[in-house]
């Protein structure tokens, strides 16, 4: 049986932290009831610290799911500022989370902190404790995992343990990890944490700066993890996050894990998403954009109405989609007239031949061909010369 895998969604943190993306307090708080509806387990509601609307934002979204099983969530950094604001910040939720962190790369340690190991392994520890002192559920993050040392992040998340932390997190902060590498640094650390005697949740937060973070997600569930950290169509800081909709698609097509998302809520959310920050997927982005369940050449065509599992991997209802069929200079005879059939044309072969041939000639000079189009080339009257 397949492992159930928790859905951790940071849209309105780190999505919020991308330039241009910025929400306003009452699209945090509208997000966050159809992340709710969607089926998310854990809402990051937001950076408490970061500034006073924030800490209002996580504290309004804490105020309306104070009875629901949503877990509510503020980032801290291993502060005890911090924790006391994200403490405060999410103390009306029914279910609380605090989620701190500290870098563990020697580029951060001796670059950024200008500190040693040891210090960093105490200030995990201060965190956490700190954060136990409020809240039962308490995460703890390695930035920059990917670049640590393993063998030292292994004392760290132990520490973490030790001090009572229920999930660790495994983050790939700069997006710098090919697949494979993400599967056996994440399994060597769960590995050596629990052949110590501790453990925890394990989770993977990755991004998408080499176009790797939903590969490196599968990964890390392969190796052991067993939350996923995800945004809404991938937003995120430089080149987003791993995207919610396509790590969910991912394991259910190759039966790697479930989770609580209802899929079919999946078109409705991107589309408040994109609404809300003015940025909307490319088109080609997978299951949100536009042409992932769209069309347009022949031979695809053809297949797709004799047997749609030809060139679809998915049922797109299951997303809030459907298929459609685009038109243009490589589409084929048959697709074509299955479009005029539904436009409610109906031609003789050498009518529709005729037709074809003048179809193909006007489809090379444009970009997009509408409905109304390909109406205007029944016309006598039309010339590919007016």
């Amino acid at each position: 049986m397949t492992n159930k895998i928790t859905i951790f969604d940071t849209t309105l943190r780190d999505g919020d932290q991308a330039p241009g993306f910025h929400f306003l307090r009452n699209e945090k708080l509208a997000l966050a009831k159809q992340l709710h509806k969607l089926g998310v387990d854990v809402i990051e509601a937001g950076f408490a610290v970061s500034s006073c609307g924030d800490f209002e934002s996580i504290k309004q979204i804490s105020k309306e799911f104070g009875q629901e099983d949503v877990v509510i969530c503020s980032l801290a950094r291993a502060v005890e500022g911090d924790i006391e604001l994200a403490a405060k910040a999410i103390e009306n939720a029914k279910n609380q989370r605090i989620h701190t962190f500290i870098a563990t790369s020697d580029i951060h340690i001796s670059g950024k902190f200008k500190k040693t190991n040891g210090w960093v392994i105490e200030k995990a520890r201060n965190a956490v404790r700190k954060a136990k002192s409020y809240v039962y559920d308490v995460e703890f993050s390695c930035e920059d995992f990917s670049r640590s040392d393993l063998n030292y992040v292994v004392q760290v998340v132990r520490a973490a343990i030790e001090e009572g932390a229920t999930t660790i997190n495994l983050p790939d902060t700069v997006g710098c990890l090919a697949p494979l590498e993400s599967y056996e640094k994440i399994k060597y650390v769960i590995d050596n944490v629990r052949n110590s005697g501790l453990d925890a949740i394990f989770s993977i937060h990755n991004h998408n700066d080499l176009g790797m973070a939903t590969a490196n997600t599968l990964m890390g569930i392969l190796a052991g993890a067993r939350q996923a950290e995800v945004t809404i169509n991938g937003i995120g800081e430089r080149a987003g996050n791993t995207a919610l909709e396509e790590i969910v698609a991912a394991m259910i097509l190759k039966n790697v894990g479930y989770s609580g998302i209802k899929t079919e809520f999946i078109k409705e959310t991107s589309e408040m998403c994109s609404q809300f920050t003015g940025h909307y997927p490319q088109d080609n982005k997978a299951i949100v954009g536009k042409n992932a369940f769209a069309h347009e050449a022949g031979i695809h065509q053809d297949g797709m109405l004799k047997d749609r599992n030809t060139y679809e991997i998915f049922e797109p209802k299951m997303f809030g989609y459907e298929s459609i069929q685009t038109f243009g200079p490589r589409s084929g005879r048959n697709a074509l007239r299955t479009k005029y059939k539904q436009l409610g044309y109906s031609f003789r072969e050498d009518e529709f031949e005729s037709l074809f041939i003048k179809f193909k000639a006007f489809a090379d000079d444009r970009k997009k061909i509408l409905d109304s189009d390909l109406i205007r080339l029944t016309s006598d009257k039309f010339s590919l010369c007016g």
